[in-house]
Formats: structure tokens, C-alpha cells, sequence
């Protein structure tokens, strides 16, 4: 269950750093009341996964959900570049997280 919360968080850290674009410097009402929801559930969730997960390896998966999917949807949604060394580095990350969640 710790897993899926943790999961679950790195979505919703996907969900509010993409709804900063969206805000627009915080001007629009409906972005911004979304992006703060997703904030706090992205640190509640994360937070109930800390009581069973080891700190480091939960944090550092969670920034690497959210890094990873918010350079994806950033080459999708705003049409930012797309080069071998930026999916490169995305595959360091996904390897990572993949190797912290096979040692914790």
C-alpha cells in the first residue's frame, strides 16, 4: 500500500507542476485552486508513505515521478524539445527510481 501512495503522490506532483504553467503567475482562479489541491495531496500522500518507507528512497522517487513526468508532459502538452540527451537523462532517472524501489 505504501507503493501505490507513493505513486499516487508523484502523479499528483505531475499534476501541480504542470498546473503552474496553467496559473499563469496565479492570476487564474480555477489553475491555481487546482495546482494548490494537487500540492496537498501530493504531500499527504507522500507523508502517509513515509510512516513505512525509508525517507530518502521515498522522496527521491517521488521527485523523480514528478521530474519524469513533468518532462514528458512539457514535450507534449508545450511542445519543448525533444533531443537525445533529454530522453537520456530521463532513462537515468527512470533508472533510479527503479533501483531504489528494488533495494527499499
Amino acid at each position: 500500500m505504501p507503493w501505490i501512495l507513493l505513486t499516487l503522490a508523484g502523479l499528483f506532483e505531475i499534476g501541480w507542476a504542470i498546473g503552474l504553467k496553467y496559473t499563469d503567475g496565479f492570476t487564474k482562479l480555477v489553475p491555481t485552486v487546482l495546482t494548490a489541491g494537487s500540492m496537498l495531496v501530493s504531500i499527504v500522500l507522500l507523508g502517509l508513505a513515509v510512516k513505512t518507507l525509508p525517507m530518502g528512497t521515498a522522496y527521491a522517487i517521488w521527485t523523480g515521478i514528478g521530474t519524469v513526468g513533468t518532462v514528458i508532459l512539457g514535450i507534449v502538452l508545450f511542445a519543448e524539445p525533444v533531443t537525445a540527451m533529454r530522453i537520456g537523462c530521463i532513462a537515468l532517472i527512470v533508472t533510479g527510481i527503479l533501483g531504489l524501489k528494488f533495494v527499499a
